[in-house]
């Protein structure tokens, strides 16, 4: 089964990104470590969705260490971040985020965004 992968510690919106997931019939897998993302992605990882508020988590170094994985390495992966961290955005860009929205327009296009995993990605190098 297609995977969301979510690096997130937020209880709120994990059961956001859970019940969207439902919602898709898509399972969402969440992690808290580079090495457990890497894992889930190897396992029919579709998406990644990251917090990039968190303090606690290390989603820069995860997101690096995504990218530099030549097997899942194209993977999407979408952090999410309070409007007023754009120190934040910008360190999620240049760990290789591949979008990084507004925490209040992920919440709305979170269905959306998980349905996207729905439809295979090409991971090939």
């Amino acid at each position: 089964m297609p995977q969301v992968i979510a690096l997130v510690d937020d209880l709120l919106f994990l059961s956001r990104i859970r019940e969207a997931g439902r919602a898709a019939g898509i399972e969402v897998r969440a992690v808290r470590s580079a090495a457990d993302l890497l894992d889930a992605a190897r396992q029919q990882g579709r998406l990644v969705l990251v917090d990039a508020d968190s303090e606690r988590l290390p989603w820069k170094a995860a997101i690096a260490a995504l990218r530099a994985e030549p097997r899942v390495g194209a993977l999407p992966v979408i952090a999410f971040v309070s409007h007023v961290r754009a120190d934040h955005a910008e360190a999620a860009r240049a760990a290789g985020a591949s979008r990084v929205v507004a925490r209040s327009a992920f919440v709305k296009e979170l269905p959306e965004l998980v349905a996207t995993a729905e439809r295979p990605i090409d991971t090939t190098p």
